[in-house]
C-alpha cells in the first residue's frame, strides 16, 4: 500500500505521461494530416515539380537561311562542318590533351587553346567546348582514329556558313562568326551553344533575325547533378528565312574582274525602282575564312593590305567628286536663275581669284563655252564661273536632294554620310568663314565636298529618271514575301532643266566628249556619262609634271565616272571609282562601258529575270 509521499509522486507521473501521450499523439496526427496533403491533395504540384527536376528542356540550333540572287543562284549556304567538341569532365588535363590534338590538326593555335581553356573555365564540366572546326575529311578522319588517346576529345558534324563565291560577294554578304560573351550575356540560352553564329557585317548582319531562325527543342533525361543521361523527345528547329537579293551575280562578278589588282568600286542600280543589281569594293576578302578561326597571318595580312581589302569602299569610301558633281552645280544654276544654257563664259585655261589662280584641267583652255559645251568638255573655268553666280547655298540645297551629306539606310551595315560643306558646317568645323575660293573648289567637286561611291550613283539615278528621290536598297524579298516600297517622292526639278543636262551627258560619251572612248555601241542602249577626277593632295614641286604612272601610287588622282542608259528612256545608273587610278576616262569610263555592256544583256526586256514565288506585302518607308 502506497504511502501518501508516493501517492502524489505516481500522480504526478499520470499527467506526465498524459500530457507527453496527448502531444505526441497530436503531433503524429498533424504529421499524418501533411502527409495526407503532400502526397493526396497536392500530389499533382508535386509532380510536376518532381518531372520539371528529372527533364530539362534543351534548345537546337535551327538552320540558318540562304542567300540568292535575282536570278536564283545561291549566294551562301550552309555546308556540312567536321568539328572536334571537348566535354572537360572526361579529362583530367585538358591543357595537355589540346597540345596532343594540335600536332594533329594545324589550326588549332596556342591563342586558341587559350580560349578554349577560358570557356571550360566558366561553363559546367558536363557542357561540351567548341575546340576546333571546318576541318578536312583527312583531318577529321585523323582524330576520330586517334580519340582513344585523346580522353574528352569528341568528334562531331555540325554545320558551317559557306559562301561559294567568297570575296566577290564579301561586302555585300558579309559574313558569320561564333558569339562573344556580351552575346552570351544577352541571350544565355541560344547563344551559348557549341559553335553557334550570327550576323557581323553585311546583309549577313542586317537580316539576321529572319535568316537565324526559330530554335528547336529536346527534351533530355538529367540526373541530380544535371547531366544528360538519355533525349526523350526532340523538335526540329524552324530553318530561318531564305532571303532574295536584288543582285545579279554575273554583273557582280564582271565589275570585280575589272577592278582586279586595283583599289575601288562599283555601284549599279535601277533608277526607277532602287534595286541596287550590283554593289563591288576591291579587294574583297575571303568571308569564308571567318565563319570558323580566323589564323593570326590572315588577320594580319588583310589590316596590313595598302588596298584594305576590309573596308566596304563602296558605301564607306569617301571621296571627292570631281567633276562628276558638275551637272548637280549646272542644275542648282538653272533653278536658281543665275545662268542660262546659252550663257557663255571664256575659259583661256586659268582664272585668277585674288592672289590666287584656279586652273582649268585643259591647258591653253576651251574658249566660249555654253552649259552643254561645258558639261561635254568638263571645263573647269566655266564650272568657277557658274558656283560664284550660284552661291553656295543653292548649291549645297541642290545636292541634299540628290541625297549627298547623308545616308539611306542601306541593308549593308556602315553608310558613312559624307559631307556637303555650306557656311554654317566651316564656321562649327574649321571655326572660319566661307569664300569664294571655296566656292569655286566646290564648284568642281573639289574642297570640303565628299561623297561616297554609291551616293554618287543614287544622285545619277535620280538625275536619270528626272527627279524622284530613288532610295538604294538590295534586299528584294524575305522568305519569299516580297518587299514593295513606297513611291518616290517628286523632287520638284524642271523637266527642262534635267534636259539641258542629260543632253550635255550624253555628249560626254555619244558625241566626243571626254568620255567618247567608252561609248556603247548597242541599238537602244546608249549611255550619257560624266568624267570626274578627284586630286588627292597638292603635288609638291619634285611631283609636278611628271606623269601619273611615275607618280607614287598613294598620290595619284582617284578616277571618278558616273552614268545612266539608255539615254531616250534611263533604266540604270551607275559609279565607278578607282582610287589612284589616274584619269577618269582612262581608268573608270571603261569599266563603266564593260559593266554596263552585260546590264544591257540582261535587262529583263531581252532576258527574263527571276522573280520569286511570293505573295507581296507593304514595307514602312525607307529610312533616309
Amino acid at each position: 500500500m502506497m504511502d501518501g509521499r508516493e501517492s502524489v509522486r505516481y500522480r504526478a507521473f499520470s499527467r506526465r505521461t498524459a500530457i507527453v501521450s496527448a502531444g505526441t499523439l497530436g503531433l503524429f496526427t498533424l504529421l499524418t494530416g501533411r502527409m495526407f496533403q503532400l502526397s493526396v491533395l497536392q500530389n499533382d504540384q508535386f509532380a510536376m515539380l518532381a518531372e520539371d527536376n528529372r527533364i530539362n528542356l534543351q534548345l537546337v540550333a535551327p538552320r540558318r537561311g540562304r542567300l540568292y540572287d535575282r536570278v536564283g543562284v545561291e549566294l551562301a549556304n550552309t555546308a556540312q562542318n567536321f568539328r572536334v567538341l571537348l566535354v572537360p569532365e572526361q579529362t583530367k588535363n585538358p591543357r595537355a590533351v589540346l597540345e596532343k590534338l594540335a600536332t594533329l590538326v594545324p589550326n588549332l593555335s596556342p591563342q586558341r587553346i587559350q580560349r578554349v581553356l577560358r570557356d571550360i573555365g566558366r561553363g559546367k564540366k558536363f557542357n561540351p567546348v567548341l575546340v576546333v572546326e571546318g576541318l578536312s575529311w583527312e583531318e577529321f578522319a585523323k582524330v576520330n582514329i586517334n580519340t582513344p588517346d585523346l580522353t574528352g576529345i569528341v568528334p562531331d558534324v555540325g554545320e558551317l556558313r559557306s559562301y561559294p563565291y567568297g570575296a566577290w560577294l564579301s561586302h555585300v554578304l558579309g559574313y558569320v562568326a561564333g558569339v562573344t560573351d556580351k552575346d552570351i550575356e544577352k541571350q544565355p540560352e541560344l547563344l551559348s551553344l557549341p559553335g553557334f553564329r550570327m550576323g557581323r557585317s553585311g546583309v549577313e548582319k542586317a537580316a539576321d533575325d529572319a535568316l537565324r531562325g526559330t530554335p528547336g527543342a529536346s527534351n533530355v533525361e538529367v540526373n541530380a547533378h544535371g547531366r544528360v543521361i538519355r533525349e526523350l523527345s526532340r523538335r526540329e528547329g524552324t530553318p530561318g528565312q531564305d532571303v532574295v537579293l536584288s543582285l545579279d551575280m554575273e554583273v557582280q562578278k564582271i565589275a570585280q574582274e575589272k577592278l582586279a589588282g586595283q583599289s575601288g568600286s562599283v555601284v549599279v542600280m535601277d533608277v526607277e525602282t532602287g534595286e541596287i543589281i550590283s554593289i563591288v569594293s576591291a579587294p574583297g576578302f575571303d568571308p569564308n575564312a571567318f565563319t570558323g578561326t580566323v589564323s593570326p597571318t590572315i588577320w594580319k595580312q588583310l589590316n596590313e593590305d595598302e588596298l584594305k581589302p576590309l573596308l566596304n569602299k563602296a558605301i564607306t569610301g569617301i571621296y571627292p567628286p570631281g567633276s562628276t558633281y558638275k551637272p548637280i552645280v549646272a542644275l542648282a544654276a538653272l533653278a536658281s536663275g543665275a545662268m542660262s544654257p546659252q550663257a557663255r563664259v571664256h575659259c583661256s585655261g586659268a582664272r585668277a581669284l585674288g592672289s590666287h589662280v584656279f586652273h582649268c584641267w585643259k591647258r591653253g583652255g576651251h574658249g566660249s563655252v555654253d552649259m552643254h559645251a561645258a558639261i561635254k568638255q568638263s571645263c573647269d573655268s566655266y564650272f568657277y564661273e557658274c558656283a560664284r553666280r550660284t552661291g553656295i547655298e543653292a548649291i549645297a540645297a541642290m545636292s541634299r536632294k540628290f541625297g549627298l551629306g547623308q545616308v539611306y539606310g542601306l541593308e549593308i551595315p556602315g553608310e558613312k554620310s559624307g559631307l556637303m560643306p555650306d557656311p554654317a558646317w566651316k564656321l562649327r568645323a574649321r571655326k572660319d568663314s566661307w569664300r569664294d575660293g571655296d566656292t569655286f573648289n566646290v564648284g568642281i567637286g573639289q574642297g570640303a565636298v565628299l561623297t561616297t561611291p554609291l551616293q554618287l550613283c543614287v544622285m545619277t539615278a535620280r538625275l536619270a529618271n528626272g527627279g524622284k528621290a530613288v532610295m538604294p536598297h538590295v534586299i528584294r524579298s524575305f522568305g519569299g514575301v516580297e518587299r514593295v516600297l513606297p513611291p518616290p517622292e517628286d523632287m520638284g526639278l524642271d523637266p527642262a532643266h534635267v534636259a539641258i543636262v542629260h543632253s550635255g551627258m550624253d555628249a560626254v560619251t555619244n558625241q566626243g566628249g571626254t568620255g567618247a572612248r567608252s561609248r556603247i555601241d548597242i541599238e537602244g542602249f546608249d549611255m550619257a556619262g560624266k568624267t570626274g577626277t578627284a586630286q588627292v593632295r597638292r603635288l609638291t614641286a619634285d611631283l609636278r609634271g611628271r606623269s601619273a604612272d611615275s607618280i607614287p601610287w598613294k598620290f595619284r588622282d582617284h578616277a571618278l565616272f558616273i552614268a545612266f542608259a539608255p539615254v531616250g528612256k534611263p533604266r540604270y545608273a551607275i559609279s565607278v571609282v578607282v582610287e589612284h587610278g589616274g584619269g577618269g576616262s582612262k581608268t573608270a569610263a571603261p569599266i563603266a562601258k564593260d559593266v554596263m555592256t552585260l546590264v544591257a544583256q540582261r535587262d529583263p526586256a531581252r532576258q527574263k529575270l527571276f522573280v520569286p514565288p511570293s505573295r507581296t506585302v507593304a514595307v514602312a518607308s525607307e529610312k533616309a
